[in-house]
């Protein structure tokens, strides 16, 4: 395995926790929550032969400096000042859960910046009140594995930045958006997943250049159990794109 560096990014006169690891092209993964640390080391262990992967922290998440806003605009241009910072005219953008989510929107908004997108365990953009029924059933029901989190969720993360994602979804340009960004993107999804797949499945039928797998016995964190064929798929995915 390769070293990981570990530090603080300076956006702003912010603190963000930052770790990054590998050789090759730049990546920035992003955990989810939205509120929550960093969990993705063993995702960014898998990639860091072909990638050079940079893990980040966003405002009031782990350690990183709890100094708002929490919404989407400013995590998004949070994340271009890291790329800026770094000096890479373009990179690629990968996360889990919201951090999928911020991947996308981030590629929606910086597209030229945007070499392609990992979509990992995603819950898309439209979620009605059956999707969010059945997911508090199956949270009541069956539960879920979860990943060790070094830092508690910040809640007051995670109420500014959902109300403030349900906001950014409500834009009504927001699926033609979608369907003209022929940027290559990779979505993986866990078949025992508590979370409906539908929405993850809508998204990917509406861009022009993805695919999506779904691991039947995968569940949330997909890492948990199915590293093996995740790292698989991710090294092929990332060996496949076009050569800059």
């Amino acid at each position: 395995m390769n070293t990981v560096i570990e530090g603080y990014l300076n956006i702003g006169g912010v603190r963000l926790r930052a770790r990054e690891q590998g050789e090759g092209v730049p990546l920035l993964l992003t955990s989810g929550g939205p509120g929550g640390c960093d969990i993705l080391a063993p995702v960014a262990g898998m990639m860091e032969t072909v990638a050079r992967v940079i893990r980040w922290e966003p405002r009031g998440c782990g350690e990183s400096d709890r100094v708002g806003p929490y919404d989407v605009a400013t995590t998004l241009a949070d994340m271009d000042a890291i790329r800026q910072q770094f000096g890479y005219e373009r990179w690629i953008v990968g996360g889990h859960a919201h951090g999928a989510f911020l991947s996308l929107a981030y590629a929606l908004t910086y597209p030229h910046h945007t070499l392609a997108v990992i979509y990992l365990a995603g819950i898309g953009v439209l979620r009605d009140r059956a999707w969010h029924i059945e997911y508090s059933d199956k949270r009541d029901l069956v539960g879920e594995a979860e990943p060790d989190y070094a830092f508690p969720l910040n809640e007051d993360v995670h109420r500014e930045s959902s109300v403030s994602a349900d906001e950014w979804c409500r834009d009504p340009m927001l699926l033609r958006r979608i369907s003209e960004l022929d940027i290559p993107v990779m979505a993986i999804q866990g078949g025992k997943d508590i979370r409906p797949n539908w929405p993850a499945e809508q998204l990917v039928n509406l861009l022009p250049n993805a695919s999506m797998v779904t691991l039947p016995d995968a569940g949330h964190a997909l890492w948990l159990t199915h590293a093996d064929t995740l790292s698989t798929m991710l090294n092929a995915f990332l060996h496949g794109l076009p050569v800059e």
